[in-house]
């Protein structure tokens, strides 16, 4: 159920979709998705769905997590990178190998917990991880080249579109938990943003508070 034989159909399954980033393929690969959900559904972790980890989270459909990747990166090398919402730690584990330094923030502390253990397991060493509300983002540490969120506010918080460096990039789902798009947030001036809508995507909600 985790060979490399059926993680290699997954990557070829997301190439036929048009993922066309090698280092973003190459990257989900070699990452063990079935070590990041609970051992019950480990035989589906190479399906390209989303899959329950408790705390009514969910780990992203590969083909998300790739897309969500490939456009953070299509500008170039980002040095600084900041993701909203941990969850699993899936997809920082995918982006970590692909940029300088990666912050993480995550509001529920067991979820946060489970994630840097696995990072640890994983010898990743460039992520920085805080227990704190998402939609506020990591301001003591901005400004950042590029901002991924793995969870859906009703607008783009002004908090993080303020934490974006200029030129760069934020990939955010936006939305009810009827209707969400995905976009990509561009910093073009320190006043001036432009807004690209990627497709309708479904993620669980961005929520305030902390959970310990």
């Amino acid at each position: 159920m985790t060979s490399q034989r059926t993680r290699d159909r997954l990557i070829n399954r997301l190439r036929e979709q048009g993922i066309n980033s090698e280092d973003v393929l190459s990257v989900m690969r070699e990452t063990p998705r079935h070590i990041f959900i609970d051992e019950a559904l480990a035989h589906r972790a190479y399906e390209d769905t989303a899959l329950p980890i408790g705390y009514n989270q969910t780990i992203s459909q590969p083909f998300i997590v790739a897309r969500m990747t490939e456009t953070l990166l299509a500008a170039g090398p980002l040095k600084k990178v900041l993701e909203v919402g941990t969850g699993s730690g899936y997809q920082t584990s995918i982006l970590a190998p692909l940029v300088g330094e990666l912050y993480s923030v995550e509001r529920i502390r067991p979820l946060q917990e489970k994630a840097r253990n696995r990072l640890r397991m994983l010898g990743i060493k460039n992520v920085n991880l805080k227990h704190t509300d998402g939609g506020m983002g990591w301001a003591a540490k901005a400004p950042f080249d590029g901002i991924l969120a793995a969870c859906a506010p009703e607008d783009v918080p002004e908090e993080l579109m303020q934490q974006l460096a200029v030129g760069g990039r934020l990939i955010i789902p936006v939305g009810g938990s009827d209707n969400q798009e995905l976009k990509l947030v561009v910093r073009e001036s320190e006043n001036e943003f432009s807004t690209q809508v990627l497709e309708c995507v479904k993620f669980v909600p961005l929520l305030s508070g902390t959970i310990r």
